[in-house]
Formats: structure tokens, C-alpha cells, sequence
């Protein structure tokens, strides 16, 4: 948005500059040669009434041409009615002289000057004009002319010119800081704003936007405030209704145990009880969702470093009792990954545990963890592989197990797996062993 403010500033200011300086641009120039003609009809006038005094000779003529030459710009010449041309002819030469009528002399051959009546004329001659004047002598018509070049005729323009651009490039600048100045005003609280909406995606609930700048702007944040507020209300509500629906439920599936354990002992006995079992750790595990921290925010992150570091030092004394090694392979910078800390620990604390309950003592187990590209964006990796007899074929499906347990630990894994973005892979029927993969997207 401030790109755009700035371009129409700039251009319309340009137009404007542009609609001034461009008439005043010609009729500087305009001036300017109006100005040097002028000047130089009156030099020519000038010479043109030394030239009609029929007291002066030619050696006159040509030494006031010499004096007068240095007066100012331009070629002074004349032509005298016997032909002789003085000074310095413009391009082309003098045209004949004619006389000018009504000329008079005044006396009889008094000293007096006759009484001119000069005639005026300009024409374009190569890269310059010529002001030309016909008057009349005692011997006849003469011609006086005084040449400009170009950039005679339009002396002092460049200087103008140069003050015309400096002044419409100050105008420019003003109006570019002006236009910086106003978007900035208008487009900060937007960038914030914005901010505070990413910050809201990422999970920060305590983000806020400014409700400063424009009223528009403002009014947009303390609207993005106000739903940010209504949205931790409703979680809010939302977790404490399922937490108190899942206590609500915890007073039956006690009644159901006990009537349970107070069966006759055997395989439907047994059965039930598994399933009661099961049934308390999915309660438990929505209990333990619905009572997340809100610090966590609505998409929570953690680092997996040290979150597998942390289990791998809570299994390590069982490993030590069953003469088991556990190794660890882990970078040294954090690596955040899209699911919470107690997520994360549950799926890992179910890879491993599989590993405890389906392979005999003395297996060792590793645990590693690298960064992967996953999708269009950055994740984690976590494998958890053993050396023991590897894991049966249709291990991953909720529920199913061969070897005695709930099947639902690998399941757990997934779910955590798949709420981050990612997915669960199972390496099966390998003869050196099993692995399991987590892949986790990165916040």
C-alpha cells in the first residue's frame, strides 16, 4: 500500500510540474528572444541614425562600427549605397538596400541629422536571425543589419531553465517525503496489525493489534482485538465442557469396573476388564487434551530435541535393569516442531515402550533425529529402531496387536504424528530389527 500511495503521489505531482513547467518553459524562451531582438533593434537603430548623417564618411562609419561592436553580442554590418559592405556580414551577405519612404533631409546641407524613418526587419539566417534596417543617406538607401546565433538570441535561458528544474524537482521531493510521511502514518498500524493476525495463526493469544493511525485502521484493529478475545473465550468454554463431560463420565466407568472385577474370573472377564482399561486411558488422554495450558496457544510448538532427550532419560534406568543399550543421535540446535511437549512425550513414550514389551532384554534400541524437508515446508524426523525381531505387518492399525497389548500405542503415535502435520511410518519385516518414523511439520 505505501508503494502505491507513493506512485500516485509522484505521478500526480508530476503532472502538475509537468502542466506548469512546460508553458513556462516556452514562454521563457519566448521572452528571451523577444528581449535580445529588441536589444538589438536598438543597437541597429542606433547605427542606422550614425550611418544617416551626411557628416560621416565611411572611415567614420567603420570605426563607429568597431566602437559599438564591443557594446554587446551579435555581427554588425553595413551596406553603403555605393555597395561597400562594413563590419562582419551575417551568412549570405546584406541584402540591397531600398529607400524608405517618406524619408526627408532636413536644411540645406546643414550639420543637423536628417530626420530617419527606419524600417525594421528579421529573418532567420542559418543558425541565427538577422535585424535588418533600411534608411536613407545623401548618397542613397544604405542597409544596416547586426546578426544573432542561437545561442545569442536566447542568452540567460539555460540559467532559467536550470532554476525552472530545480524548483519543480523541490516541488517533486516535497512531495514524495509528504507522501512517505502519510503512508507510513497510514500503512504502520496495518503492517502491525497484520503481525498480530500472524501471531494469532502461530498460537501467541496474548497478541494484540494497535488501535492507533487512521480511524479505518484502528477501527480494523480493535475488531481483530475483540475477535481474538471471543476466540479464547469459546476454547475457553470449550475445554472446561469437555473436561467436565469427560468427569461426568469417570462416575459410570468406575460403576462399570467394579461391576466388572466383580465377575467370575475368565476370558470374557478378562476381556471386559481390557476394554475398561482402554476405555479410562482415552478419558485420561481428553482430560489431559482439555486441560492443556492456553500458553500453548491454538497451534502449539516445542522443541524435539529436548523432548526426546527428556524420555530417552526416563526409559534409560529400565533399559540399565534389562541390560539394554539406548543410543541417541540428536543435533545440537533446537528443531521446533508443530505439536506440544506432552504430545510429543505420549507418541514417544509409546515407540519406546512397544520397544520394552515386544523385544527381549538385552535389545538394544536407538533413537535419532534429523531435520527433512516435508511437503512444501520444513519438518523433523524422528525414528525409533531397535534389533529385535521387527514388527509384524497391520501393527499400525488402532487396536490390532498379536502380542498381547491394547494395539493403541502405535496409534497414539500416529494421531500425534498426523495433528502435527506429518505422518507415522513402519518399517516392517526387516530382519535386523524394526523402526518407526515420526515425521513432525515444522510450526
Amino acid at each position: 500500500m505505501r508503494r502505491r500511495i507513493l506512485i500516485l503521489s509522484v505521478g500526480m505531482t508530476t503532472l502538475v510540474v509537468l502542466a506548469f513547467a512546460i508553458p513556462l518553459t516556452i514562454l521563457l524562451r519566448n521572452a528571451a528572444a523577444t528581449a535580445s531582438l529588441e536589444q538589438a533593434r536598438y543597437r541597429a537603430q542606433g547605427l542606422a541614425y550614425y550611418v544617416g548623417d551626411r557628416n560621416h564618411t565611411s572611415g567614420d562609419i567603420t570605426a563607429y562600427l568597431k566602437q559599438i561592436s564591443a557594446d554587446g553580442p551579435g555581427r554588425l554590418s553595413v551596406r553603403l549605397p555605393s555597395g561597400t559592405t562594413l563590419g562582419a556580414p551575417p551568412p549570405g551577405g546584406l541584402g540591397t538596400p531600398s529607400p524608405v519612404p517618406g524619408e526627408h533631409h532636413g536644411g540645406d546641407g546643414g550639420t543637423e541629422g536628417p530626420s530617419q524613418l527606419s524600417v525594421v526587419a528579421y529573418r532567420h539566417v542559418g543558425d541565427g536571425t538577422a535585424t535588418e534596417l533600411n534608411v536613407n543617406t545623401h548618397d542613397g538607401p544604405a542597409a544596416v543589419c547586426l546578426f544573432l546565433t542561437s545561442d545569442q538570441l536566447y542568452a540567460g535561458l539555460p540559467g532559467r531553465l536550470m532554476i525552472l528544474g530545480a524548483g519543480s524537482l523541490l516541488v517533486l521531493l516535497l512531495s514524495i517525503a509528504g507522501a512517505e510521511l502519510v503512508s507510513r502514518r497510514m500503512a504502520r498500524p496495518l503492517e502491525e496489525t497484520a503481525r498480530t493476525a500472524e501471531r494469532l495463526a502461530r498460537g501467541d493469544v496474548d497478541a494484540r493489534a494497535p488501535t492507533t493511525g487512521p480511524a479505518e485502521v484502528a477501527q480494523v484493529g480493535a475488531a481483530l482485538n475483540g475477535l481474538a478475545d471471543r476466540i479464547d473465550e469459546v476454547i475457553a468454554v470449550e475445554r472446561e465442557a469437555v473436561a467436565d463431560l469427560s468427569h461426568r463420565l469417570r462416575t459410570p466407568l468406575t460403576a462399570l469396573r467394579l461391576q466388572v472385577e466383580a465377575l467370575p474370573p475368565g476370558e470374557q472377564a478378562e476381556d471386559l476388564n481390557t476394554q475398561v482399561t482402554s476405555l479410562e486411558r482415552t478419558l485420561t488422554a481428553v482430560i489431559s487434551a482439555a486441560r492443556r495450558p492456553q500458553r500453548e496457544g491454538r497451534v502449539p510448538h516445542c522443541d524435539a530435541v529436548e523432548v526426546t532427550r527428556r524420555r530417552a532419560a526416563f526409559w534409560l534406568p529400565l533399559f540399565e535393569d534389562q541390560g539394554r543399550e539406548l543410543s541417541l543421535d540428536l543435533p545440537a540446535p533446537p528443531a521446533e516442531v508443530r505439536s506440544s511437549a506432552e504430545d510429543l512425550a505420549a507418541a514417544l513414550d509409546a515407540l519406546v515402550e512397544n520397544v520394552v514389551a515386544h523385544t527381549p532384554d538385552g535389545t538394544a534400541a536407538r533413537i535419532s533425529l534429523r531435520r527433512r524437508p516435508l511437503g512444501s515446508g520444513e519438518g523433523v524426523r524422528i525414528v525409533v529402531e531397535d534389533k529385535g525381531p521387527g514388527i509384524p505387518i497391520g501393527s499400525g492399525e488402532r487396536g490390532r496387536s498379536d502380542r498381547g497389548s491394547t494395539g493403541l500405542g502405535l496409534d497414539i503415535a500416529r494421531r500425534c504424528a498426523e495433528a502435527a502435520g506429518g505422518r507415522l511410518i513402519i518399517r516392517t519385516g526387516y530382519a535386523s530389527g524394526g523402526a518407526v518414523e515420526l515425521w513432525l511439520a515444522a510450526p
